[in-house]
């Protein structure tokens, strides 16, 4: 949704949200988790993370709450389960804890996907006289929930000494193996900086966050054409890097201590895990699942640093970077916080992203778990410093002294 200081492009600007497009996006939800098993479904591994079966909910939840509750002759679910599967619109009600979603065995998968159906067939029926800004908005984030379903499997699955595979025909994790190569020698692109533009601007569908456009300056800098590689983040872990407290942020050196880390969030030994479960780690594959700590102590070392986000976004629309979307979020520099001007829509889709804009960093371009068309240069993620279950990894910059 967008914030009340840039207007949202109007319905003829937007991707057509026609019923094929509805039901093609909404089935794919239903195509990740084919093949697991009800246990499967419910199973939350730490706080931060979802049971599949609550993303199912929670987007249904999502399109009946702000489209389809008005709608003559819809028949919304159980009333309770506004409760269950609200997840953080204070305006809307009081909600389950996010910690105890795994908890909920009921209702069953049977009784979601059913519910699904059902919203899902209103949403072809009535599309035509939906809100065309609030219809595209629930397809978007259906789309963002398709990602967390997968990265929250992963973490989940992960934490089973038996090694689970999640997807077993995943082609998602072979297109990441086949295009994500960072055999090439690292290289520089330099940007003479000045003044820059940043933000989305134009024809199509954003997120509030990516509003407005706005100017920023930008001193001379240079960035990593690629992303780093998995034998290049060995390098830093065989140099001691985790053990070295000069190259660590107070607060990640104490995360360090506390948590016991020292290897990226998947590695086993000589493999990593995967949503294909264990397989051997490629040393020149782009490393993936680390905090914005790790990234920032690497780049450190390296004796750099982590590009802005108005760098990275000024690089990648006039440089063509390698990797920029489709293989790895790309952590910047950047805490997140809200642009000159921006303003929260009124009403509840007003929490959507502005109330977040505190103690996280963001990340830029998209990754191999997000969906085909999702992604844009503007488009803005962010996670606490610490969090690295999601599909993160790491492009370096440096000054150019003029």
């Amino acid at each position: 949704m967008t914030s009340t200081a840039t207007v949202m492009p109007s319905a003829t600007q937007l991707p057509v949200a026609d019923a094929n497009r509805i039901r093609t996006i909404r089935h794919r939800s239903e195509e990740l988790i084919a093949g697991l098993e009800p246990e499967d479904l419910c199973l939350q591994g730490m706080a931060d993370a979802s049971p599949a079966k609550w993303h199912l909910g929670h987007t249904s939840w999502f399109f009946e709450e702000f489209l389809l509750s008005g709608c003559a002759g819809y028949r919304p679910a159980d009333a309770r389960w506004r409760y269950l599967f609200n997840s953080y619109y204070e305006a809307v009600g009081a909600r389950h804890p996010r910690p105890q979603r795994g908890l909920l065995t009921r209702p069953t998968i049977a009784e979601v996907l059913r519910w699904r159906d059902e919203v899902s067939t209103a949403l072809e029926e009535h599309h035509t006289h939906l809100n065309p800004q609030l219809l595209e908005l629930g397809l978007q984030h259906e789309q963002q929930h398709q990602e967390l379903l997968l990265m929250d499997l992963l973490d989940g699955f992960s934490r089973n000494p038996l090694e689970p595979v999640a997807q077993p025909n995943s082609a998602l994790e072979t297109a990441h193996a086949q295009a994500a190569g960072c055999e090439a020698p690292l290289e520089w692109i330099t940007h003479e900086g000045g003044l820059v533009e940043i933000g989305h601007q134009g024809a199509g569908f954003h997120f509030d966050n990516e509003t407005p456009r706005h100017r920023q300056w930008l001193e001379p800098f240079a960035i990593a054409r690629r992303l780093v590689s998995n034998g290049e983040f060995a390098a830093f872990i065989a140099d001691g890097g985790y053990q070295r407290a000069e190259l660590w942020m107070s607060e990640g050196w104490a995360v360090v201590q506390q948590r016991g880390w020292c290897s990226p969030r998947y590695w086993r030994d000589e493999d990593e895990f995967t949503l294909l479960g264990r397989q051997r780690r490629q040393a020149d594959a782009p490393v993936r699942h680390l905090s914005w700590f790790e990234a920032d102590a690497y780049a450190r070392r390296a004796g750099a640093r982590l590009p802005s986000e108005a760098e990275w976004e000024s690089a990648a629309a006039s440089s063509g970077l390698e990797q920029a979307t489709g293989c790895l979020w790309q952590w910047t520099g950047s805490p997140y916080r809200p642009y000159p001007g921006f303003a929260p829509a009124a009403g509840a889709v007003g929490e959507y992203n502005g109330k977040f804009m505190s103690s996280q960093f963001v990340l830029r371009g998209s990754c191999f778990l997000t969906p085909a068309g999702h992604e844009r240069l503007t488009y803005r993620n962010f996670y606490p410093p610490a969090s690295r279950w999601m599909a993160s990894g790491v492009r370096l910059a440096q000054a150019v002294v003029a």
